[in-house]
């Protein structure tokens, strides 16, 4: 299962943009989003998911 930004709660900072280790957020019309084929939700990387962790707002990149 992929993550999903929480559109409405981003400040389009960009953090989580830049610490994705898939490439796998963008910017697309009014925000940042998830590719969900690119999504590995940073599984054998990383113990947490790098969007949730740098992300300024709480429960913003959420499991989709």
């Amino acid at each position: 299962m992929a993550f999903k930004i929480i559109v409405s709660q981003c400040t389009q900072c960009g953090a989580c943009e830049f610490e994705c280790p898939s490439d796998a957020i963008s910017f697309k019309g009014e925000g940042y989003v998830v590719d969900p084929t690119k999504c590995t939700e940073c599984r054998g990387e990383f113990d947490t998911q790098q969007c949730a962790s740098v992300c300024p707002m709480p429960k913003t990149c959420v499991p989709a």
